[in-house]
Order: structure tokens, then sequence, then C-alpha cells
């Protein structure tokens, strides 16, 4: 049944996307589960849209049904987080210069919301001053990049710089993500570390903020 979701999603049969998710939940399918299928779905529409298949309609549709579905999963999420953490962190996030796509930072901001962490989502496309700007700010433990577009890899590393030019590499963790993204390209850009998806992003920020205490 999980593949079927992952085929629904990725053809942008909406409605039949949205029963089967709403089937597979109330069946007892883990919420994790049902998310790392909508993950991959949306990995794959952003495939095809790198290939020229697809286009921005379909990568809007993607994002409206991984919306959708996030928040069906919510309540079960949380019954299935219980107690989180005494201690929460705080997230600065966004998509770098260049990319557009909010599908997956957005997945990443969900998983960490509902583990009790403070997420401040700058958008997409955001330049690396304005990530300097948004640690001054609202001076959170950890920084998280996403980008879908190996074009933009650049961007990772530009933004790093700017952040240690600001004096303030010292004051934060800095991860990145994105369905291409490797630890080559981590180690290129500067960055502490990289999340494979969602779950991995919040796993390493509860070490990072653990740690920090």
């Amino acid at each position: 049944m999980s593949d079927k979701l992952v085929d629904t999603m990725v053809h942008m049969r909406e409605q039949e996307a949205l029963s089967l998710a709403e089937k597979m939940l109330n069946d007892g399918v883990h919420p994790l589960k049902v998310l790392e299928q909508c993950r991959e779905a949306v990995e794959k529409v952003g495939k095809q849209f790198e290939l020229g298949k697809y286009f921005l309609p379909e990568l809007v549709m993607a994002g409206e049904m991984l919306k959708k579905i996030s928040k069906m999963t919510e309540p079960f999420v949380k019954q299935d987080a219980g107690q989180i953490t005494e201690r929460t962190g705080k997230v600065v996030i966004g998509s770098v210069k260049g990319d557009i796509h909010d599908i997956g930072k957005d997945m990443v901001i969900f998983m960490l919301d509902v583990n009790g962490f403070e997420v401040h989502d700058l958008g997409v496309d955001v330049p690396p001053e304005e990530f300097v700007a948004a640690i001054r700010q609202t001076q959170p433990q950890i920084v998280g990049m996403s980008a879908l577009l190996t074009t933009v890899f650049e961007s990772f590393k530009n933004t790093v710089a700017a952040i240690k030019d600001a004096g303030l590499r010292d004051e934060v963790k800095i991860m990145i993500g994105g369905g291409t993204v490797t630890d080559d390209v981590r180690k290129y850009s500067g960055a502490d570390a990289y999340g494979k998806d969602a779950l991995a992003a919040v796993n390493l920020s509860k070490k990072w903020v653990a740690n920090q205490f």
C-alpha cells in the first residue's frame, strides 16, 4: 500500500493520495512511515523537474499534497512523540539562494515543530545575509539550509562563509539537506552535518541541543 501512496503522489492523483494516506494512518501504519513515503514521492517529483519532465505546477501540487498529509499525520506524530524532551532548541532554516523549493524544508520544519523545537522559517531563495541577520536576531543553536537543485550547492558554501565572516560560526551548528545532498557536499560547504531526511534532521538537532546544555 505504501508504494501505491508514492505512485499516486508522483502521478498527481491528489484525492486518491489523501484518501490512501488517511486509510494508512487509521489502519495503524506508523505516521513516520507515511511521511517517509511522501518524502520519497516528493524526491521523485523533484527529479522529474530536474529532467524537464515536470514543471512548476507539478512541484506546487506535490508540495500541497505533502502539506495536507503532514497536517493529517500531526496528531498521530504528537501522540507517538509523547513527552518529547525537557530541553528544546531553536532553529533557523531556509532554502538557499537560487533554490525556490520548499517541499523538503517544510517537512523538516513540521518534524522539528512536533518534536518541540522553535523554528524560524526564512522561506526560499534566501541570500547569505538574511541567514546572518536571522542568527543575530533569534540566536538559534542550529541553522538548517535546504536545496533540491545541484546547481545551487555553491550557495551552501557562500552562506557558511558569510556566517563565519560575521563572527557567528562558533555560535551555531549548521546542517544542510536536500534530495541530492551528500557528505561530499557537506564537506565542500563547510557545514557540520547533513540530514538525509526529516527524521535524521530531528535526531541530529536533538543530539546537538542535548550536548550543548
